[in-house]
């Protein structure tokens, strides 16, 4: 029998490229005409090289492949750990015909990203996510960046792969957290804009969440498809796409007061989640019965609805102060005006934002 194939493609013009969804296709899919010339740099990490390093470089034969491997974390994501990726392209006499390919989550994949984008002015890359977070959000899209102390992903650039190639098998070795962290982004795709999606999710939650191949690859596939049309329509985040942020701008203020490591990004995003989920109830836009079912929903993918002990309403207000996102010094967010219909905006009841900060975390002391 022949594995099922999904392939989709985010529109952009010349700039067009196909998402690949495809059990087994890691090793087995020749990418060797997705490389400009006849170098490749692999970038992966310490606990996905292991895995799948070698089918990887499987993928492109005839090709010359050099690889660096990374350590694994969000806190890595840093300008000291880009410059082990240049380091190796020099020293490996690297030019800018190459072409990168990051094979990992979404810390590998925006990294990658980013150093293509930046190495002699910019080359080719290949997106390999093999985490459910990276093949349904993070390795779509073109965002890459790292990293800074004081706020998540606040250098970077927009720069697009040639192609993406998820295979959902990668998906067995994953961790039943970074599962869930996975299974975040996929809810987020149903609230901000697909409330059929929403309810699919809920009759097959638990289905997802024992791993069972069809529904997963269908949720990678209906979450692909929802990423690459708002990508399309709108790539640089001028508008549309900016509804992708739901949670995030609450989530990236955790992500930031745990120091990138005890919290991991999906985590963060679904509690960012409740917290937006609940201040559009505070707005009038949701019910109660709304937020119940957000609520369930997050728990049934055994992922958090409430941030860290310990962060007050004051950390949150100063970190969500400096995200990239805010316009002209307001926090700017991405709220529910019903269940698969979001907006964005920075006209919101300051009273109601903090009622929504005191109901989650306690005041410090």
């Amino acid at each position: 029998m022949q594995p099922k194939q999904d392939h989709l493609n985010v529109e952009l013009g010349e700039r067009r490229y196909p998402i690949v969804i495809e059990e087994g296709s890691l090793g087995r899919i020749d990418l060797s005409p997705w490389v400009t010339g006849e170098q490749v740099l692999i970038v992966s990490n310490e606990t996905v090289a292991p895995l799948y390093l070698e089918q990887a470089r499987a993928s492109f034969p005839g090709c010359r492949v050099d690889e660096v491997i990374l350590p694994d974390g969000e806190r890595y994501k840093t300008w000291e750990t880009l410059n082990r990726i240049f380091d190796v392209l020099i020293d490996k006499q690297h030019t800018r015909r190459t072409t990168l390919v990051a094979l990992g989550g979404g810390v590998i994949g925006d990294i990658t990203g980013f150093a293509a984008a930046t190495w002699q002015r910019g080359v080719d890359f290949i997106q390999i996510p093999t985490t459910l977070l990276a093949q349904v959000d993070a390795s779509v899209g073109g965002k890459t960046g790292i990293n800074h102390p004081q706020g998540k992903n606040m250098i970077g650039a927009f720069h697009q792969p040639r192609i993406v190639v998820a295979d959902p098998l990668t998906l067995g070795s994953l961790p039943p957290t970074e599962m869930a962290a996975g299974m975040a982004e996929v809810i987020k795709y149903g609230l901000i804009r697909d409330e059929h999606f929403l309810s699919w999710l809920e009759e097959h939650m638990d289905h997802l969440m024992a791993m069972q191949p069809e529904p997963l690859k269908e949720a990678i596939r209906r979450s692909c498809e929802c990423k690459a049309a708002i990508v399309a329509e709108d790539e640089r985040e001028a508008g549309v796409r900016a509804l992708l942020n739901l949670g995030h701008t609450f989530g990236h203020a955790i992500e930031t007061h745990t120091g990138y490591s005890d919290w991991l990004h999906g985590e963060a995003v679904a509690a960012g989640m409740m917290m937006a989920t609940d201040l559009s109830e505070r707005l009038g836009y949701l019910n109660y019965n709304d937020s119940v079912r957000v609520r369930q929903l997050l728990i049934r993918a055994r992922l958090p609805v409430n941030p860290p002990e310990g962060m007050s309403p004051v950390h949150f207000r100063a970190l969500m102060q400096v995200d990239k996102k805010n316009v002209s010094g307001r926090v700017r967010l991405v709220l529910l005006r019903a269940l698969g219909d979001a907006f964005v905006t920075e006209d919101f009841d300051p009273e109601a934002f903090e009622a929504t900060l005191n109901h989650f975390c306690h005041p410090l002391d």
